[in-house]
């Protein structure tokens, strides 16, 4: 029976994230953001770039975009925000940049 707990808890380890690999970094965040996003979405409000794509502070100042849906989004994007294919790493990296307290 030992065994089989041993096999289980290993299966369930290797199967879970570590925590420090998951977690995003806000300043890579931001030069992905930087490198990628801006050429769509404008750094600030009062600023422009393509007419329907939100400024990058307003996107981190809607509470309703919690780090599950801007997850989801960035992983499965839809038109006309093109797919980029981000790692998961990338993607926790942005998610980190656009839910900061600035």
């Amino acid at each position: 029976m030992r065994v089989g707990a041993f096999i289980a808890l290993s299966a369930m380890s290797a199967l879970t994230p570590c925590a420090a690999g998951a977690a995003g970094d806000s300043e890579r965040g931001r030069t992905i953001a930087e490198t990628w996003c801006v050429s769509c979405h404008a750094r600030q409000s009062d600023q422009t770039a393509i007419d329907a794509a939100p400024s990058l502070s307003a996107i981190q100042e809607r509470p309703d975009l919690t780090p599950d849906r801007l997850r989801t989004w960035l992983a499965d994007p839809h038109p006309p925000m093109p797919n980029l294919n981000l790692t998961r790493q990338e993607i926790e990296d942005l998610v980190a940049y656009l839910r900061r307290p600035d």
